[in-house]
């Protein structure tokens, strides 16, 4: 998550797509979800982070998770947070597709209110055969958008994502300079109450 707040804030001109596995039991709580309710669906024996990113409670012991850093200079930056969400996962469902897993946007929201990611399917996020199967939060700052996705299917491999949303695709290690956020260690940011 740290990482994430890193790449974003010091975004230049170019989009990122960061993929990721997770080290250990995590699960990832929305800017505005309670740690409280998240612990009541997964229990204590997991670790906790709370992401920049809105969005449901998240279980990534057997997701792929990625993020996109998109600039204000694109223009998927400049529409709505509902259109770029939806132009993402569409893009995303195509990248899917290729691989071997039909999948679908979702139309509108279901009256499912979980806090739980996975149990709660909103507007453009996939279904695969009525269970949801990709969801993800955004935020919008000065420099872009930064998009935490999660995707439950195997392989997790998503390289080809960037593929269905860039003319143009390098790879890139960053270097990254200076800290990062301590916060997404901290307690105190994890279990903090909005």
């Amino acid at each position: 998550m740290a990482i994430d707040e890193w790449l974003m804030t010091h975004l230049g001109d170019v989009p990122i797509l960061r993929q990721y596995q997770w080290s250990g039991n995590w699960v990832s709580l929305g800017y505005f979800q309670s740690l409280g309710a998240a612990k009541m669906i997964f229990g204590s024996a997991l670790k906790y982070v709370r992401r920049w990113t809105g969005g449901g409670v998240v279980d990534h012991r057997n997701d792929a998770t990625y993020s996109l850093m998109i600039p204000c200079s694109e223009q998927l930056a400049s529409i709505g947070g509902s259109e770029s969400y939806r132009q993402i996962h569409a893009a995303l469902a195509r990248c899917l597709l290729e691989r071997g897993h039909s999948c679908e946007l979702v139309s509108r929201d279901s009256a499912n209110n979980s806090v739980a990611c996975f149990e709660n399917a909103v507007e453009s996020d996939l279904l695969c055969q009525g269970e949801k199967i990709a969801g993800a939060g955004q935020r919008r700052t000065r420099q872009g958008i930064l998009h935490q996705g999660s995707v439950a299917v195997k392989p997790p491999d998503l390289t080809e994502l960037a593929g269905y949303l860039a003319k143009e695709v390098i790879d890139w290690t960053p270097e990254i300079e200076g800290n990062l956020n301590p916060r997404y260690e901290s307690d105190a940011w994890t279990d903090r109450v909005l």
